[in-house]
């Protein structure tokens, strides 16, 4: 894979404390997003060629190494050597050739224009400090009509507190707004339990 430029690291309004790691795995989760179960929902098939932007410990990243085959690639993506780090374990763990984790910069996320038919994002976007010049490189990595597909938490006070301060979290009307201004075309919305909402957005020209 042929990597491009870049420096620094991701601004962010609300950055997750990469010591609570071990959160991003537990039985909670795998109940309101089981991964395999979810990026088949969400329309990831065999042979794509997805990127997993912000990829964490890999809880995304490895189910997804498991869908798309020997004929696919998922790019682990983190600006972190910690999480990358456990990425690299964990697909030794799992047997898995097909993953290749990615250290990301400032609004650089390091691949080539155009090499990517699936980018997955969840609960990242909201600790994006710029999101313009953010969404404009998801779209850059892209192909010609490859699906953006976005998980965030729900703007909206709920009993069980858990993730973002409600401040921090992003509307979907107003973010599917800034997606579409970017000439994204929307393909799906919707809920995912109480606490999420998922988006499927298509890259135009």
């Amino acid at each position: 894979m042929a990597r491009k430029r870049g420096n620094g690291g991701i601004k962010v309004t609300h950055q997750f404390d990469i010591s609570q790691k071990n959160k991003l795995d537990n039985p909670e989760r795998r109940r309101t997003l089981p991964p395999e179960e979810t990026l088949k929902k969400l329309g990831l098939k065999t042979g794509e060629i997805m990127a997993d932007i912000g990829c964490g410990i890999g809880y995304f990243t490895f189910p997804a190494g498991r869908i798309v085959g020997p004929g696919g690639m998922v790019y682990a993506m983190d600006i972190t050597d910690e999480m990358l780090q456990q990425v690299e374990v964990g697909k030794k763990h799992n047997k898995l050739t097909n993953i290749e984790t990615v250290k990301t910069a400032e609004y650089d996320l390091k691949l080539e224009s155009g090499s990517v038919s699936f980018a997955f994002i969840c609960n990242v976007l909201h600790e994006i400090e710029d999101l313009g010049p953010f969404i404009g490189e998801i779209k850059r990595i892209l192909k010609d009509k490859g699906r953006l597909v976005v998980i965030e938490w729900e703007k909206q006070v709920l009993q069980r507190i858990s993730g973002p301060p409600l401040e921090h979290r992003l509307d979907k009307e107003k973010l599917m707004s800034r997606l579409m201004e970017y000439g994204f075309k929307r393909i799906d919305c919707q809920h995912i339990g109480d606490q999420y909402y998922s988006m499927i957005m298509e890259k135009g020209k």
